[in-house]
C-alpha cells in the first residue's frame, strides 16, 4: 500500500506521559528526527494519581534514569515542595528518595524542556494506526488522516488506551483526568497480532486545604539535610520552605461505612473487569482483604504551592460519590472537609509484555517499541525509565549501533524490564526493592558510579555532566587510598580520645578504613584522627564512601554472584531453535521457552516454571548443536 506521507521523521512517540517524555528526549538528544505525539498537550508528564517522585526503589530509578542522561531527576528538583529520604533507620541498599511535587510545575517545566529541545517536534494528535510494511514499521496515521513517516515508533500510551473511568455505577470512554481515551489504535495493536491484556488502577478524592483541621493531624515535615535526585543538583540551591504533609488514620465509623455500601461498590458489584495493583488497593478492596485492622494510614498531600487541592494517600477508591463524601468526613481532622473532585478507578488495555525484547522492542515487528504503563507496569518512574530505554534503542537502531540491555545487576530498571519479558505480570507491576537480588550493589547512592559511562556511550550525558561524574570519581578513589593506607595507633592520646566518644578503644593499629567498619564510627569521625582530605570532598562522594567501606564484604559476595550470572547472559540462544526439537525437557518448560522464546541461558533460567534440569538439558543440546554446526 502506497501512503501519502505528510512529514518524515526517524522515530515517533505516541503519548507523553513520564514514559513518552523520556522517549523522546532520548532519542532527539542522540541525534534523531523526532516527533511526539499526545491526545492533549496540557497534559504532557501530568500527574493524574498521586503529586510524588521517587519512594522505596521508585526513587532510586529516577537516579538512574538522571545517570543515563534523563530528565525526571532534574525536573523533580526544580519543582519539588517537600523532600524526604525514606528508611534511614534501614541500611542502604533500601534507602530511597521522595519528593512532593508542584504537580502543575512539574508538568509546565517538562513541557517546556520538551518544547525547547532540538530535533523535537511536539504535536496535539490522535494516533489511531501503526503502518506496518513487510513486517517493520514505516510510519503512522493520525484520526485526522495524517501520515507521519518513522523509522521506529514507541508506543507510550499509559491508561488511555481504551481507557474507561469508573464512578459508583457510572462507567464511560474516558483517558485520565477525564482526557480523550485512544480506542482506534488498541484495535490497530490487536490487529497487528499483540496479545493484550486488561488493567484497572484507580485515585483518591482531592479536598480543599483550609477545609481541613490540621490540629486532629500528624505534621509530616521535609528533611532539613540537602538530598537532591539529580546528581547535577547543588545543596546551596536546596528548598528551605518546604511544605509539610499531614498524616491521619481511617476509623471503625469509616470502615462501617465501606462495609455497607460494598453493594455499590465496583470492585465488588461486577462493574469493574480489569485486574488492579496488588500493592496499591483501593480503600474499600483494604477493609476487605484486612477486616481485622482497626485503621489504615492516610497521608494528605499537598498539590502545589499555587492550588487548595489535597491528595488523600491511601484513600483510592470508586465507591459513589456521595459514600465518597461520607467516607471522607468520617475521618478525624477532615469531619468538615469539602471535597473537590472524587476518587475513581479506570480500566485500560495493555501489551502483555512477553512479547517484547529487552530492549523493549516488539518481537513481532521490527522497529515498534512498547513502554510504561501499556507495558503493565504502574508508577510515573517505573514508566520513565521503560521510556528512556526505548528511546534510547529506538534510536541506537536506526543509527546501526549496539543494543542497550541493562542487567539486573546494572539497575533497577534491568531487574523490572528483565521481569516484565522473562516472567510477564498479571496484574500492574510495582518496582519492590525484594525483587533486586542484587540490591546492595544497586543503591541510590551509586547510581551515577553504575550507569553514567553507559549513558555517555549512547550520547546522552554531555561533558558538564560527564565532567562532574569523573570529578566525583577521582575524588572517590583517592580518598579510598588515603583511608585504605593510613594508619591510627593505639596510642595513649588516640585512645583517651575514643574514650570520651564513648567507643572502644584500639589495642592494635589499624588503617582508617578499618576503623569505619566499626558501626558507630562515620567518616567524620575517622578523619577527625588521620585529618582532613586535601580538597573539599562532595557531599555524595562521603555517602558513597562510607557504604563502600561498612558493606565491603557483602557488597564483594554481590560482585563475585553478579560475575557468575555473567556467563550465563553471555551464553546465547539461537534465533532459528525449534523447541520441540530438545528431547527429555519438561512440556511446561517447553511451553514457556515458545511463549517467552528466551534470548540468553540466563534469561532462560529465570523464567517461571523451568527447573535447573531443564536449563541443563538445554545447555547440552545448544553444545550439541554447535558442534554440528562447527563439523558441517
Amino acid at each position: 500500500m502506497t501512503y501519502n506521507f505528510a512529514e518524515s521523521y526517524d522515530i515517533i512517540v505516541i503519548g507523553a506521559g513520564h514514559a513518552g517524555v523520556e522517549a523522546s528526549l532520548a532519542a532527539s538528544r542522540m541525534g534523531c528526527k523526532t516527533l511526539l505525539a499526545t491526545i492533549n498537550l496540557e497534559m504532557l508528564a501530568f500527574m493524574p494519581c498521586n503529586p510524588s517522585i521517587g519512594g522505596s526503589a521508585k526513587g532510586i530509578v529516577v537516579r538512574e534514569i538522571d545517570a543515563l542522561g534523563g530528565e525526571m531527576g532534574k525536573n523533580i528538583d526544580k519543582t519539588y515542595i517537600q523532600m524526604k529520604m525514606l528508611n534511614t533507620g534501614k541500611g542502604p541498599a533500601v534507602r530511597a528518595l521522595r519528593a512532593q511535587a508542584d504537580k502543575a510545575l512539574y508538568s509546565r517545566m517538562m513541557k517546556q524542556t520538551v518544547e525547547r529541545q532540538e530535533n523535537l517536534t511536539l504535536r496535539q494528535t490522535m494516533v489511531d494506526e501503526i503502518l506496518i510494511e513487510e513486517g517493520r514499521v514505516i510510519g503512522v496515521r493520525t484520526a485526522t488522516n495524517q501520515c507521519f513517516s518513522a523509522k521506529s515508533v514507541v508506543v507510550t500510551t499509559g491508561t488511555a488506551l481504551r481507557g474507561e473511568i469508573i464512578l459508583g455505577e457510572l462507567k464511560y470512554s474516558s483517558g485520565p483526568n477525564n482526557s480523550l481515551a485512544s480506542i482506534t489504535l488498541a484495535d490497530n495493536l490487536k490487529s497487528l497480532g499483540l496479545e493484550m491484556g486488561r488493567f484497572k488502577t484507580g485515585t483518591p478524592p482531592r479536598i480543599k486545604a483550609s477545609s481541613i483541621n490540621y490540629d486532629e493531624t500528624e505534621i509530616q515535615p521535609g528533611d532539613e539535610k540537602p538530598n537532591h535526585f539529580s546528581f547535577l543538583s547543588k545543596d546551596e540551591n536546596y528548598l528551605t520552605n518546604q511544605i509539610p504533609c499531614w498524616l491521619t488514620y481511617t476509623n471503625q465509623i469509616s470502615h462501617d461505612i465501606i462495609n455497607k455500601n460494598l453493594y455499590r461498590a465496583p470492585m465488588f458489584s461486577g462493574i469493574v473487569k480489569g485486574v488492579g495493583p496488588r500493592y496499591c488497593p483501593s480503600i474499600e478492596d483494604k477493609i476487605v482483604r484486612f477486616a481485622d485492622k482497626e485503621r489504615h494510614q492516610l497521608f494528605l498531600e499537598p498539590e502545589g504551592r499555587e492550588t487548595e487541592e489535597v491528595y488523600i494517600q491511601g484513600l483510592s477508591t470508586s465507591l459513589p460519590e456521595d459514600v465518597q463524601k461520607e467516607l471522607v468526613r468520617s475521618i478525624k481532622g477532615l469531619e468538615n472537609a469539602e471535597m473537590m473532585r472524587t476518587g475513581y478507578a479506570i480500566e485500560y488495555d495493555i501489551v502483555l509484555p512477553h512479547q517484547l525484547r529487552a530492549t523493549l522492542e516488539t518481537k513481532k515487528i521490527s522497529g515498534l517499541f512498547t513502554a510504561g504503563q501499556t507495558n503493565g507496569t504502574s508508577g510515573y518512574e517505573e514508566a520513565a525509565g521503560q521510556g528512556l530505554v526505548a528511546g534510547i534503542n529506538a534510536a541506537l537502531k536506526i543509527q546501526g549501533k549496539p543494543e542497550l540491555i541493562l542487567k539486573r545487576s546494572d539497575a533497577y530498571i534491568g531487574v523490572m524490564i528483565d521481569d516484565l519479558v522473562t516472567k510477564g505480570t498479571l496484574e500492574p507491576y510495582r518496582l519492590l526493592t525484594s525483587r533486586a537480588e542484587y540490591r546492595l550493589i544497586l543503591r541510590h547512592d551509586n547510581a551515577d558510579m553504575r550507569l553514567t559511562e553507559i549513558g555517555r556511550q549512547v550520547g546522552l550525558v554531555d561533558d558538564e555532566r560527564y565532567h562532574l561524574f569523573t570529578e566525583r570519581k577521582r575524588q572517590f578513589d583517592k580518598e579510598l587510598t588515603r583511608l585504605s593506607t593510613t594508619k591510627i595507633k593505639p596510642v595513649k592520646e588516640t585512645n583517651e580520645r575514643i574514650k570520651t566518644l564513648g567507643f572502644k578503644p584500639l589495642t592494635d593499629a589499624l588503617t582508617a578504613k578499618e576503623f569505619m567498619r566499626r558501626p558507630e564510627i562515620n567518616y567524620d569521625i575517622a578523619i577527625s584522627f588521620i585529618g582532613p582530605a586535601e580538597e573539599k570532598l562532595d557531599s555524595k562522594v562521603i555517602e558513597l564512601l562510607e557504604t563502600e567501606i561498612k558493606y565491603e564484604g557483602y557488597i564483594k559476595k554481590a560482585l563475585d554472584q553478579v560475575a557468575k550470572m555473567k556467563r550465563m547472559e553471555e551464553k546465547r540462544i539461537p534465533d532459528n531453535i525449534d523447541w520441540d526439537d530438545i528431547d527429555s525437557i519438561a512440556t511446561e518448560a517447553r511451553q514457556k521457552f515458545k511463549k517467552i522464546n528466551p534470548e540468553t541461558i540466563g534469561q532462560a533460567s529465570r523464567i517461571s516454571g523451568v527447573n535447573p534440569a531443564d536449563i541443563s538439558i538445554l545447555m547440552v543440546y545448544l553444545e550439541g548443536r554447535r558442534k554440528s554446526s562447527k563439523n558441517s
